[in-house]
């Protein structure tokens, strides 16, 4: 199917004219408006009948069987005033929109209604990602065991709510990547089957012949554990199960090794005069703290509000309170003889977060500040947690990454092939979501609906609720930490792939990449103080090469490229863009042959003593006192006659 251009396509305002260019995030010609075009998923009674090319509403065109094409995405999407109560499990589970899809809108097709979903599992190209069963047999273990991890993590949440059947739908299960994605929700029918966990287990099951050798075993006894627990079992039940299977994650990623660099950069931005931002590590104190082991594992973002130059302080306060407080976690991690489950350290990093919270708390009663003047800060927060495992090739590291959040500061998870955003900001239009009330894009349109709805230090810490989460480090990638400053307007969601292509090419270094985006964000808007914190994690076998401009040279040069090729390449080199002014074409330099060899020795031999010549000559000027001292020890030769 070739994926159709904006130009094939009516512009949302008549007055623009829209770019020739391929589907996705561009901006018409006139009026520089962002256009994001969506493939969305669609649910109605037979609607998976109606044949592609088909223009719904003079809106939808159906791309595939139940994939539609929004053409107008600058209108607002319908909404109804109510959402029906079968439908409030989507809103509900907003928290969990890495795995789970959200309401888009409502419309009719032949007096049927449809229901129409974005953030469902389809690509750019408008296809669905593989469905889960496909891709076991190719998988490594560890990703095998990491997707059905996220699996039973899914399954207490979409139990509560009814739609634990969405896990037990073969077909329903995509994958992208790491991720686990469900295309949607099924209503589970309590009164004849309510789904139980050994339906989980039974599903497992069916997909054992694909499992890799070594976890096979294992897997079979937590089936059989999972296939024994009652309909109404303790949570204490589900948990022991899940501790059995996070144990065989953990030893999967162990075995594989890990490499990890951070890299920081901040800005006050073209239009601020006070810099309320603060991260760790802070690109001010690099030299200071590379010795650090907490560097090494540790990246914050923090996004100060509230007062004159109170954000300034807050930002700062949390940083440093919490840079305090994970050092001695990971030096208590560190003696521990056993593994710390998931649940466990994320109670620890949650009470580390009120800890830094109560501190500005505290500080704002002693100042008196009341409402808007009460400083605060936002946070994100990554900690790869060091926990090691003994593995058959000796000790490895549990490749867990901590996610703690609070605010509208963002986490993202970028590879070559995509971008995923990790976080939920903390807003109003987001609890109108969660608590059932709204759609998503309906309540982004509140005057409100960006307003903040916690932060650190605002109140007393019994009263925030910071979200954690855990992931697994298997796979090359670089975790992007950011303030709203570069986050707002879907920024690193339109240029991720510009931005990072040098560094996946190895032809930048993470600190360039990191000051690449606070200038990208300063150059688009500059409204605000911009931080960006970046954590390169790196998985396979062979060893991270530095950055060495002419290694890339001389790799470009032995594939002997075309003398276009060549020149594409070189132009991205030394501009880091296709568009570099043309250059006149250069001779092919003559194979060299043994004259040459002995050219470039002469050459050698003639810089040794240029270099020779000067070194003694600036040593005579600079210290003329010991150079004198060193020649007085060899005597002077003897002069010689003409008899002689």
């Amino acid at each position: 199917m070739q994926t159709p251009t904006l130009s094939q396509m009516q512009c949302p305002n008549p007055d623009c004219l829209s770019e020739d260019t391929p589907l996705g995030q561009r901006l018409c010609q006139r009026c520089k408006t962002p256009l994001t075009y969506r493939y969305l998923w669609a649910i109605g009674n037979g609607i998976e009948k109606i044949a592609p090319g088909t223009v719904v509403g003079d809106r939808y065109r159906v791309i595939a069987p139940q994939i539609w094409l929004d053409t107008r995405p600058n209108r607002p999407p319908e909404a109804p005033e109510e959402i029906p109560e079968n439908l409030l499990a989507y809103l509900k589970l907003f928290a969990y929109r890495l795995h789970t899809p959200t309401i888009y809108s409502f419309t009719v097709w032949e007096s049927t209604g449809v229901l129409l979903l974005e953030n469902a599992p389809i690509d750019s190209s408008g296809k669905l990602f593989p469905a889960i069963a496909s891709l076991l047999p190719t998988a490594t273990a560890v990703r095998q065991v990491y997707w059905l991890w996220q699996l039973l993590d899914l399954w207490v949440p979409l139990k509560e709510l009814g739609v634990a059947t969405s896990l037990l739908i073969p077909d329903n299960i995509r994958i992208e990547g790491w991720r686990v994605r469900l295309r949607a929700l099924y209503l589970d029918n309590e009164e004849t089957a309510p789904p139980q966990l050994g339906d989980l287990a039974a599903l497992w099951q069916s997909w054992a012949t694909g499992y890799r050798e070594t976890i096979q075993q294992p897997l079979q006894q937590i089936s059989e554990a999972m296939q024994a627990v009652e309909i109404n079992a303790p949570p204490e039940k589900i948990q022991a199960i899940a501790l059995q299977l996070n144990q065989l994650l953990l030893e999967r990623a162990a075995t594989l090794p890990l490499r990890l660099n951070i890299a920081s950069a901040t800005s006050t931005g073209p239009r601020r005069s006070l810099n309320e931002d603060y991260c760790y590590p802070h690109p001010n104190a690099r030299s200071s703290s590379e010795s650090d082991a907490l560097a090494s594992h540790l990246a914050i973002v923090c996004d100060g509000v509230g007062g004159h130059a109170g954000g300034e302080v807050a930002s700062q306060m949390a940083v440093r309170s919490l840079q305090i407080q994970l050092r001695a976690l990971l030096n208590e991690i560190s003696e521990q003889t056993e593994l710390s489950s998931p649940q466990v350290v994320a109670e620890q990093l949650e009470a580390l977060i009120r800890i830094a919270n109560n501190l500005i708390a505290n500080q704002n009663d002693e100042q008196e500040r009341e409402a808007r003047d009460r400083m605060g800060t936002t946070l994100v927060m990554a900690l790869q947690l060091p926990q090691m495992l003994q593995t058959e090739d000796g000790q490895g590291n549990s490749h867990e990454l901590y996610l703690g959040h609070l605010g509208d500061s963002r986490a993202y998870w970028i590879t070559p092939r995509y971008c995923h955003l990790l976080t939920v900001d903390d807003d109003v239009a987001v609890r109108e979501v969660r608590n059932g009330r709204n759609l998503h894009r309906e309540a982004l349109r509140r005057m409100d609906g960006g307003v903040l709805t916690q932060a650190v230090g605002t109140r007393v810490g019994d009263y925030i609720y910071p979200t954690l989460q855990r992931f697994i480090l298997e796979e090359d990638g670089v975790l992007l930490l950011c303030s709203d400053g570069l986050s707002d307007k879907d920024r690193v969601e339109q240029y991720w792939e510009t931005v990072f292509q040098p560094l996946f090419k190895d032809r930048a270094t993470l600190d360039e990449i990191a000051q690449r985006w606070v200038d990208l964000a300063n150059e688009k808007s500059g409204h605000d103080n911009v931080s960006v914190v970046l954590m390169h994690c790196q998985v396979t076998p062979e060893q991270p090469r530095l950055f060495d401009p002419s290694r890339v040279v001389a790799e470009e040069k032995t594939a002997e490229p075309t003398e276009t090729e060549l020149s594409e390449s070189a132009r991205a080199l030394l501009y880091d863009t296709a568009e570099a002014p043309r250059q006149a074409e250069i001779p092919k330099t003559p194979t060299p042959g043994k004259s040459n060899y002995w050219m470039q020795v002469l050459t050698l031999l003639l810089a040794m003593l240029v270099v020779g010549v000067g070194s003694t000559i600036v040593w005579q000027l600079l210290s003329p006192e010991s150079f004198n001292r060193f020649w007085q020890r060899y005597p002077a030769p003897e002069e010689t006659t003409p008899e002689q």
